[in-house]
C-alpha cells in the first residue's frame, strides 16, 4: 500500500474543513501587563481522567507567548449573541478587554461575562502541530452559568444551534 502525500489546494482544504462546525471560545490569561486573550475555533474536550481540554494556536500569534507565560488560562465558551466579541478577540491590535465586561475566574484568569460556559485550566503541555501548537490544559474548575446556545462557526459564518435544551433533554 502506498501513501499519497500530496497537499490539497488551500481553497479546497478550507472548503472541505469548513463543513465541520466548531465552537467559538476565548482563551484568556492574566499577565504582569494585564489581561491577554484570543478567540479560537479549535477548542475541544480531550480527556476525563485527568480532565484535559485542548486548542490549537498559531505560532505567529502575539498573544500565545503571553498565555504560555501565564501558566494557566480560562476558556470562555462564547454565547450565540457574542459574535462581535469573537471578531474583536480575533483581531490583532484590538482593545480586546476594553470591548467587553469580564471578571476573574476562581483561579484568577479573565472570564468573559455572558459566556455560555467557562473552564479554568493550568497549562498541562504543548506540542508542535504544523504551523500551530497543540495546547492542553488541565481543568481545575468549570461552570455553565448562562442559559443559552453557544456560538458556533461553520462554512465561514457564525451561527447557533437552535433547539438546544437543558442537560438531559433531546434536541
Amino acid at each position: 500500500m502506498t501513501t499519497d502525500l500530496r497537499r490539497p489546494d488551500p481553497p479546497d482544504y478550507r472548503t472541505v474543513l469548513g463543513r465541520v462546525p466548531t465552537s467559538v471560545a476565548v482563551i484568556a490569561t492574566m499577565g504582569a501587563d494585564g489581561p491577554a486573550g484570543v478567540s479560537v475555533g479549535s477548542f475541544t474536550s480531550v480527556s476525563l481522567d485527568p480532565p484535559l481540554v485542548g486548542f490549537f494556536i498559531s505560532r505567529t500569534s502575539t498573544t500565545w507567548p503571553r498565555i504560555r507565560a501565564g501558566g494557566g488560562f480560562c476558556v470562555s465558551i462564547l454565547g450565540s449573541r457574542q459574535e462581535e466579541l469573537s471578531r474583536t478577540f480575533a483581531s490583532p491590535g484590538a482593545d480586546r478587554f476594553g470591548a467587553c465586561s469580564w471578571r476573574s475566574s476562581p483561579s484568577g484568569w479573565p472570564m468573559i461575562d455572558g459566556a455560555a460556559a467557562w473552564i479554568d485550566c493550568v497549562l498541562h503541555s504543548t506540542a508542535p502541530a504544523g504551523d500551530h501548537d497543540l495546547v492542553l490544559g488541565q481543568v481545575t474548575g468549570l461552570d455553565a452559568p448562562e442559559v443559552g446556545a453557544p456560538l458556533v462557526f461553520l462554512g465561514g459564518r457564525y451561527g447557533r444551534i437552535d433547539g438546544l435544551g437543558q442537560p438531559g433533554e433531546e434536541w
